[in-house]
């Protein structure tokens, strides 16, 4: 893809973020230990996910954050079937709480005044301890710059006055919500959800949901910056979002599949 050239916005990007490890090679024959198949590995790939993945999306639209993620870069290993992309195990490395947070002190260190929008792609793996959350909150809220957030943590008080983006699962198990905010709840293929109001997606052969989240924010984020109008980067965001679970595995999206629209 050739990258748009930089925009002129200044981003703040903060999250979780782990490496995504795909296994690929054939499935011929049952285990004779117990039955479960046999997968022979041909190859590996690796690809960046979770605020990384935010990361390659919004380069991708041309802009280019500032991001802070773990150091420690968390790891989801899929193994799968080559002939059919058949996912026949998913096995998950350094699921305890980050041992390195990010920081109140760090935070208060940043120029937080430069950026023209904060985005928090937060996957509750303690990256983004709920002080920190409070904090980032309360700095965007006293100088007027846009909070996106996409989290899965239960209780969500902590992002006050922010653009919430989440999808139904994780809206079901919502404990406690802030005071103040603008919810947006993805609905997968029936689009997405803002202000009862109900933004339809183009109907798509779902192929792998795989970071479809990760691109629906950045994609939202890209078009909020570049027409302050939160209905079009939804509907951008679904558009985009539409595009990606037709792609397997954690995709970044390319100029071709915008100017195609698949």
């Amino acid at each position: 893809m050739n990258t748009p050239p930089p925009t002129s916005f200044n981003v703040l990007l903060l999250g979780d973020a782990c490496i995504d490890k795909y296994h690929y090679g054939f499935c011929e024959r049952l285990s004779p230990e117990a039955p479960v198949p046999v997968l022979r590995h041909t190859r590996t790939e690796e690809r960046d996910g979770m605020c990384l993945n935010v990361k390659n999306n919004l380069i991708a639209f041309g802009i280019r954050p500032d991001t802070y993620h773990n150091s420690m870069l968390l790891s989801k290993e899929r193994f799968v079937d080559s002939k059919t992309k058949q996912h026949l195990m998913r096995f998950d490395k350094g699921e305890v709480n980050s041992s390195h947070p990010f920081s109140v002190s760090t935070l208060k260190k940043l120029d937080i005044k430069r950026y023209d929008v904060v985005v928090v792609s937060d996957y509750n793996k303690g990256f983004i301890p709920d002080n920190v959350a409070t904090l980032l909150a309360e700095l965007c809220t006293s100088h007027t710059i846009p909070l996106f957030v996409d989290s899965k943590k239960r209780d969500l008080s902590c992002y006050e006055n922010a653009y919430l983006k989440i999808n139904q699962k994780e809206y079901a198990e919502v404990k406690k919500f802030p005071l103040n905010y603008e919810l947006i709840v993805t609905l997968g293929p029936d689009g997405a959800r803002w202000n009862d109001q109900i933004f339809k997606t183009a109907p798509c052969e779902v192929f792998d949901v795989s970071g479809a989240g990760d691109t629906f924010l950045a994609a939202m984020v890209a078009e909020y910056l570049k027409t302050k109008s939160l209905p079009k980067a939804i509907e951008f965001a679904n558009r985009c979002a539409g595009i990606v679970v037709q792609k397997f595995g954690t995709y970044v999206l390319q100029e071709k599949d915008l100017e195609n629209g698949n």
